[in-house]
């Protein structure tokens, strides 16, 4: 692809990002679609960066993509099943000294605040991580799936990044081996239901 035609392509992308907030009168509910969505996330033993992931159990999902203000965000995470990046780190971070998915088998994001807008947006809500609720704010971004028709916005997905610290949660285990941040890429691929 020469730069010319990439440069056309990216401004007929932002063009029909721009008008994508007109075309959508009221909150629209979204399904996700598990299969094709990561929660991925970097933690750092002695400062090099691990990379992990975990499922998304389910997510309530409804945007109002003229006012993203009005969208709502519910979603919880299997960490039963989440990844660490190799087996004895899987297992800790499953223990008691971290998750504890024996007595918390879930984890929690309910969004309470959206911000921006559909390119640039902060989503402030309440994570809850072993029985214990923090604000947390994150990046976001949404985009027309790869395929898709250009004003199509049955098929979306969605960036989200953002850091936490870890010891906010009680999740404080292994503190001398393993860092305090906890770097969050979250793609969600939605389907309009």
């Amino acid at each position: 692809m020469n730069r010319r035609h990439f440069a056309r392509s990216i401004a007929a992308f932002g063009l029909t990002m721009m008008s994508a907030p007109f075309a959508q009168a009221a909150p629209a509910k979204y399904l996700l679609d598990k299969e094709d969505s990561v929660v991925g996330f970097t933690y750092y033993l002695d400062s090099d960066g691990t990379k992990g992931s975990m499922p998304v159990q389910s997510a309530d999902l409804q945007l109002d993509l003229r006012n993203i203000s009005r969208s709502k965000i519910d979603v919880t995470l299997s960490p039963k099943k989440a990844r660490a990046g190799f087996f004895f780190a899987t297992e800790a971070l499953k223990g008691a000294e971290v998750l504890d998915v024996r007595n918390h088998p879930t984890i929690r994001f309910v969004g309470r605040r959206i911000t921006g807008t559909i390119h640039d947006a902060k989503v402030t809500g309440d994570l809850t991580v072993r029985g214990v609720s923090r604000p947390v704010t994150l990046n976001a971004q949404l985009f027309r799936q790869r395929g898709t028709e250009a004003g199509d916005l049955n098929n979306l997905s969605i960036l989200l990044t953002g850091s936490l610290d870890r010891h906010d949660f009680g999740a404080s285990g292994y503190a001398a081996l393993v860092g305090p941040q906890i770097d969050l890429r979250i793609l969600a691929r939605i389907n309009r239901a």
